[in-house]
C-alpha cells in the first residue's frame, strides 16, 4: 500500500510529526488549531494506522493510561522530506511567473512588491530605494 496525502489533515499530520513525537490527541488538537476545523478520531487514527503499516511512523506507549506516542521512522523522515520537496516544487511553479529580479542586487521580488524607478527612458524594478540609489551611482 502506498501512502496518499490527499488532504490538509494528512499533510499537516506528517508535518507535525516532523516537529517531534506526539500522541494522537495532541495531533488532533494542533490540527484543529491550524486548520480551524474539528478533527475526528475517524480522520486521525486510520491514517496513523496506515503510516505505521508502511513503516513511516512507530509508536511507544507511555503513562498510566498507556498513551501511544507517535514518531517518524527514518523512512518517515525521508517520506516527509520528499513530500516537502514536491510541495515546494508546486509552489515554485505557481509563483515563478510572478517573480521579478531586483536590477541591482538580484534578489527575487513577488509581483508588485518592489520599488520601481525610471532611469533614463527605462522603468527598472528594485527591491528597495537603497538599491535604486546604489544602481544610479
Amino acid at each position: 500500500m502506498k501512502v496518499k496525502i490527499g488532504s490538509l489533515v494528512k499533510f499537516y499530520t506528517v508535518l507535525l510529526l516532523k516537529e517531534g513525537p506526539k500522541h494522537g490527541y495532541e495531533l488532533m488538537k494542533e490540527l484543529e488549531k491550524k486548520l480551524g476545523n474539528k478533527i475526528s478520531t475517524s480522520q486521525m487514527y486510520p491514517f496513523l494506522s496506515i503510516l505505521e503499516k508502511e513503516n513511516i511512523i512507530k509508536f511507544s506507549e507511555i503513562g498510566g493510561r498507556e498513551k501511544k506516542v507517535y514518531q517518524l521512522t527514518k523512512k518517515g523522515e525521508d517520506f516527509v522530506s520528499s513530500l516537502l520537496q514536491r510541495f515546494g516544487d508546486l509552489i515554485y511553479i505557481a509563483i515563478e511567473p510572478k517573480l521579478t529580479t531586483c536590477t541591482h542586487c538580484g534578489c527575487k521580488l513577488y509581483e508588485k512588491s518592489g520599488y520601481k524607478e525610471k532611469i533614463g527612458n527605462k522603468v527598472l524594478m528594485f527591491c528597495c530605494h537603497h538599491c535604486a540609489k546604489s544602481f544610479k551611482k
